[in-house]
């Protein structure tokens, strides 16, 4: 995969600075280190803004949708297959649309573009279905965006495509496509590719390793497509044995979804263009996720190993991102480790236990 050029955002300095955000200049006056000028701008400051959000009544687009809406004018488009509108804060303007459609609101500043068929599952029962929503609805977007005088869109891609690794995977490794899902999140990332090259548009492909949040918050409508630390939470509260796939050796890196949210608002602040991991750079098994459940739910329930539904051929095994670029261009990192990520997921079930 290639990685396109960066390229600085318009009036960047006098944008930076009307902000209170240090440049390389502010930063040098001030007498402050290159390690301290890389990660000041780690607060968020997308701000008074017309933002289109696809997907935006899922999991992720919800979380983002609703930390915009209070500084920023907020329209999302979904069409609820994976989403629910009751994710979303009243101000959040809401329109139950497809991205397959014509005439969709992107007289906007900025795209954020998370609408997906997002699971190998659903591309297995539904490939055309699964092709013409991942590839032609993002080009459908774009294009109407690029129409209506927006240049910068940054997407949802997938860390499925580096396969099993247990190494932090870096941007420019090779990659292949072993599932519909990962086709797809491929063939975005070549289209977001044209858009930037032809049209000098910002294009930023986020590949995003295994967010979660839990049924607390907007994961609760996915369901059995919800990460496996919702599910596994959600069995153990329940006095369910969680199911692990095989000997559940298997590792992820698991971010929390708050820490995706800001990496998103950072790569539309500035104007990135290429493919960029989003990830903690740990890795944890999921016999130690579900340990790791049992001591913070008070509980103590063995897991139950079943055997693997997905080809072990596709299957992905372990994850693990080098997300040091995102660091090195925006100062990004993430915040919330698995510990503190786990002890948000369980403060529902806690509180609902501590009722009287």
């Amino acid at each position: 995969m290639s990685e396109w050029r960066h390229k600085p955002p318009q009036n960047g300095l006098a944008a930076a600075n009307d902000r209170g955000i240090a440049t390389d200049e502010t930063a040098r006056a001030s007498g402050e280190s290159e390690k301290l000028m890389r990660r000041r701008p780690t607060r968020t400051i997308v701000n008074d803004q017309r933002v289109l959000i696809t997907g935006g009544a899922g999991f992720i687009g919800s979380n983002l949708a609703n930390r915009l809406a209070s500084d920023n004018e907020v329209v999302v488009v979904d069409d609820r297959s994976l989403g629910t509108s009751e994710n979303l804060d009243a101000s959040v303007d809401f329109r139950d649309r497809s991205v397959l459609e014509d005439d969709l609101p992107t007289d906007v500043d900025v795209v954020f573009h998370l609408a997906a068929l997002s699971s190998y599952a659903m591309h297995e029962d539904e490939p055309a279905r699964g092709a013409r929503v991942n590839v032609e609805g993002f080009v459908n977007t774009v294009e109407q965006a690029r129409e209506d005088g927006c240049d910068t869109v940054v997407y949802a891609s997938t860390s499925s495509i580096y396969g099993s690794r247990t190494e932090p995977s870096p941007e420019d490794m090779s990659i292949a496509a072993n599932t519909g899902y990962e086709a797809s999140k491929l063939a975005r990332e070549r289209y977001a590719e044209y858009f930037a090259n032809h049209y000098d548009m910002n294009t930023a492909g986020m590949r995003l390793f295994s967010v979660y949040q839990g049924y607390g918050g907007g994961e609760a409508h996915k369901e059995e497509y919800a990460n496996v630390i919702a599910q596994f939470a959600d069995d153990l509260a329940h006095d369910r044995r969680p199911k692990l796939y095989g000997d559940g050796s298997q590792t992820r890196d698991f971010t929390h979804v708050d820490d995706i949210v800001r990496g998103l608002e950072l790569a539309a602040d500035h104007e990135l263009t290429g493919v960029y991991n989003l990830g903690t750079g740990t890795a944890h098994d999921f016999e130690t996720v579900v340990e790791l459940l049992n001591d913070e739910l008070g509980t103590e329930i063995d897991p139950e190993y079943v055997e693997n539904p997905i080809p072990e051929s596709v299957y992905v095994h372990d994850t693990c991102a080098d997300a040091s670029k995102m660091t090195a261009e925006t100062g990004w990192e993430p915040e919330i480790d698995l510990r503190e990520g786990i002890r948000r997921v369980c403060a529902p079930y806690r509180d609902t236990a501590a009722e009287p």
